[in-house]
């Protein structure tokens, strides 16, 4: 089904919060955030692209599912957006300081074979580029073996 730009715009005024909209700082926390997160689980990283309104990551196998690797994945991310006071909704606090989140809910996920793997890595890389932005090296990703 193709992108309907007219009901994504219809569907972002009905949020409660404003859409999130990363900033080059905040982008740099929710990489470092990933990385904490890379490092203590052992997860297989082949490529990464966080965006302003998005993320592309491209994993090897791991023991956890791919639903629970993305939501330890925003869990950290998180704490690094908090810890360094950069988290986009903080002004949307509740009386005990607990902050809305600023990811959606769930993940889109494809299971790639190996011919994909390359064309899919070098999508992911390009994508940070073909917005006008820098391309992105994070040190948790590493070649596919």
């Amino acid at each position: 089904m193709p992108h309907d730009h007219s009901k994504r715009s219809t569907a972002k005024e009905d949020l409660r919060y404003p859409a999130v909209h990363f900033t080059d700082e905040q982008i740099e926390a929710v990489g470092l955030g990933f990385g904490d997160y890379v490092a203590k689980s052992q997860l297989a990283v082949w490529a990464c692209a966080v965006m302003p309104d998005h993320v592309h990551l491209v994993l090897g196998r791991h023991r956890l599912t791919a639903e629970k690797i993305v939501i330890q994945l925003k869990g950290t991310a998180t704490e690094q957006l908090k810890a360094r006071a950069l988290h986009p909704l903080v002004s949307f606090a509740d009386e005990s300081g607990t902050v809305p989140k600023c990811f959606a809910r769930g993940e889109w996920k494809v299971f790639l074979d190996e011919w994909d793997l390359e064309r899919t890595v070098e999508y992911v890389e390009q994508n940070p580029v073909k917005d006008g932005r820098p391309r992105q090296r994070w040190p948790f990703v590493k070649p596919v073996d």
